[in-house]
């Protein structure tokens, strides 16, 4: 009998990074700095201590005085140094048998402040070189356009993403981009995760929260510049190649209710409604009326012109590109609307980093954005973090193939319930450093690099079991997800 939950015979298997945290090579070749730049690793914090960090943004003060710090150590400027070894680090992921690969290019490797006229040849040349390598390799190159690399210079001179003006800098950029890999680069994301500005703040808008006197209003102009932005780079992509594929990427932040109580059902859906926006806007091509009474019931100004509005409805996206690693819940008696305020769910574990390990989630999620938008879906990360000891030489991660092996049985019961879910990009098959936490030791990857939080260590490249599992499941696609 045939197992009636299968993929599909082309789907993409593979793995993301994004290059800010993997490229390292800071201020090589007229690279400019970007906002994961000066971003700092905090020894003495604990991971609570870490993410309320990142919770808050940045002041410009701190925006300005991180730019010349040299007591901190900041990661990302140092990554795993995959701008130099990338041909070895991506025939390691051949040997997997990867068939496709996202990553992102760096802003500021083009445009270093994001206001000159002439881009950088030196950082097109590096990304001409690692694009023909992932195709030589077998690979599809799935590029994410802007990936919370957003030159540091839109913060200092133009405030952040909420100035009109940063809309044509971006476009400026992604054009440069666009024309140089329309006929090699099949699958493009143009910003990665556009519905983090609770838990991302400054990555995704640039926005010091200290310069602004209305920063509620200012955080959502910034998204609508995006949207803005994002409609323009598709109708620039079509012009130039009409078989691009152009999408837009949002974190999985849905919750469920706590309980069947009435007030927990419906805080739930009105906060997944706030969640949908983002899409229903790049999908359906308009604002809805409930995110319009949402401004206008918290004093939420967003200046949206005629010509905004015609843009959007006329260049909706092509497919929806979704990251899941773990679930939320909401209770009525202790949560609000605010993204970040969440109830722990008693029947679920989680990491050391408190994400909540919920296979069915993903079920939940990909069902549930199919059946709003039937839209094709990729699966631009999911993975697991943890901390990986190295004994003996070998790393014995069961716990990350127990993790996949079960998210990966969801996405085939999504496919069977009519989600034409396109490819699966694993998080972090190398390990790089961590986006919200600037930690090396929060690891995702199916192959270890010997490089700990401040930057010591060999840097070798050493495969985890779930190394020789990966490979397995690619080979049977997906058939064999016997985790022993």
């Amino acid at each position: 009998m045939t197992n009636k939950f299968q993929f599909p015979k082309d789907f993409l298997w593979g793995g993301a990074i994004a290059a800010n945290q993997a490229e390292g090579a800071f201020g090589v070749d007229d690279k400019g700095i970007s906002l994961a730049d000066v971003h700092p690793y905090y020894p003495d914090k604990t991971n609570e201590e870490i993410h309320e960090e990142q919770l808050k943004g940045m002041t410009l003060e701190q925006v300005k005085e991180n730019i010349h710090d040299k007591y901190h150590y900041y990661p990302k400027r140092h990554g795993i140094d995959f701008y130099h070894t990338f041909p070895q680090d991506l025939e390691l992921l051949a040997e997997m048998g990867f068939k496709c690969f996202r990553t992102s290019i760096d802003w500021t490797r083009i445009f270093p402040t994001g206001e000159e006229d002439v881009p950088n040849e030196a950082g097109l040349r590096y990304y001409d070189n690692l694009i023909n390598k992932i195709i030589e390799l077998g690979m599809e190159p799935i590029i994410t356009i802007l990936h919370y690399e957003t030159p540091i210079s839109i913060t200092l001179h133009y405030g952040g993403w909420h100035n009109r003006k940063v809309i044509d800098l971006f476009v400026k950029y992604a054009k440069v981009i666009l024309d140089r890999y329309k006929d090699k680069v099949k699958y493009w994301i143009v910003i990665n995760q556009i519905n983090l500005i609770q838990f991302e703040p400054f990555n995704s808008t640039a926005i010091a929260y200290d310069t602004v006197d209305d920063y509620p209003s200012a955080v959502f102009q910034a998204i609508h510049n995006q949207f803005i932005a994002s409609a323009k780079v598709y109708e620039y992509a079509k012009k130039i190649n009409p078989e691009l594929m152009i999408g837009t990427m949002v974190a999985d932040c849905t919750a469920y209710p706590y309980s069947c109580d009435p007030n927990d059902v419906v805080l739930a859906m009105k906060r997944n409604r706030m969640q949908y926006f983002y899409t229903d806007v790049q999908f359906r091509g308009h604002y809805p009326k409930y995110a319009l009474n949402y401004f206008a019931e918290n004093n939420i100004n967003v200046d949206i012109t005629n010509a905004d509005k015609e843009l959007l409805r006329n260049n909706t996206m092509d497919y929806l590109a979704i990251s899941y690693y773990y679930s939320q819940m909401v209770d009525s008696r202790k949560n609000t609307m605010d993204l970040t305020s969440t109830a722990p769910n008693p029947n679920l574990e989680a990491n050391p980093w408190g994400w909540a390990v919920d296979p069915q989630g993903l079920y939940n999620c990909l069902s549930q954005y199919w059946d709003r938008y039937e839209k094709q879906i990729l699966i631009a990360e999911n993975g697991f973090g943890m901390y990986d000891k190295l004994e003996n030489g070998k790393i014995h991660d069961d716990y990350r193939i127990n993790y996949l092996a079960e998210h990966i049985k969801e996405i085939k019961h999504a496919i069977y319930d009519g989600a034409k879910v396109i490819g699966y990009c694993a998080w972090g098959p190398i390990d790089i450093i961590s986006c919200s936490s600037a930690q090396m030791e929060k690891r995702y990857g199916f192959i270890y690099v010997d490089l700990d939080n401040t930057g010591h260590g060999s840097g070798k490249r050493i495969k985890k079991d779930s190394f020789a599992w990966y490979k397995k499941v690619i080979a049977s696609n997906g058939e064999d997800l016997d985790t022993q």
